[in-house]
């Protein structure tokens, strides 16, 4: 069985960390929730808490066969924390998998882990991960090698799914869905920038 680290900070989306938690667990692996700091609790924006069990600073990316992100705000936060950013820096330069959900992806997004890569996020954070180099889809849950990404809480069956047969087969396959960005932002979008 895989050992997977699933990253907190405060205000996380309570079901993108919960979820693929219990998922992962029910599925025999191993699960490490890491932090900014070891044994500190972190509330999710529904108020769930969560205690850190590692501090990004005592593990290494290498020790884990997949990094899961959370959104929420707690991305902003992660993104503050040195530890936290090396982290996922070097997951990124190793070429550790990692699998982000809904604001997630803002932390892929201190990484060159996106350049020329499909991916997707939520809607507010579409334009950051264009700038950080990826191609934006408007798809439930999108694979590119060795990167998961899915656009909010409603994909999380699919997420959960990718992360799970990943882990298992050492690749995955993504879901379309059904689109829900607004006409609007997809207006917006350069056709160059689209996956």
């Amino acid at each position: 069985m895989a050992k997977i680290a699933i990253l907190v900070e405060k205000i996380y989306e309570d079901l993108e960390l919960q979820y693929p938690r219990l998922r992962l667990k029910e599925a025999g692996h191993a699960v490490e929730i890491v932090g900014p700091k070891a044994g500190e609790t972190y509330l999710g924006k529904w108020g769930y808490p969560q205690k850190a069990e590692k501090s990004a600073t005592d593990v290494k990316a290498t020790d884990y066969a997949l990094i899961v992100i959370p959104g929420g705000t707690s991305p902003d936060h992660m993104r503050r924390d040195g530890g936290m950013v090396r982290l996922v820096r070097e997951a990124a330069a190793k070429g550790v998998p990692m699998a982000a959900i809904c604001h997630g992806p803002w932390m892929l997004c201190s990484t060159d882990v996106l350049r020329g890569r499909r991916a997707t996020s939520y809607m507010s954070i579409v334009h950051d991960v264009i700038n950080a180099g990826a191609k934006w889809v408007d798809e439930e849950c999108v694979v590119d090698g060795n990167l998961i990404t899915s656009r909010c809480p409603d994909d999380l069956p699919s997420f959960s799914n990718a992360i799970l047969q990943f882990v298992s087969e050492g690749k995955a396959t993504g879901t379309k869905g059904k689109p829900i960005a607004p006409a609007w932002l997809m207006e917006m979008i350069p056709a160059e920038a689209r996956g």
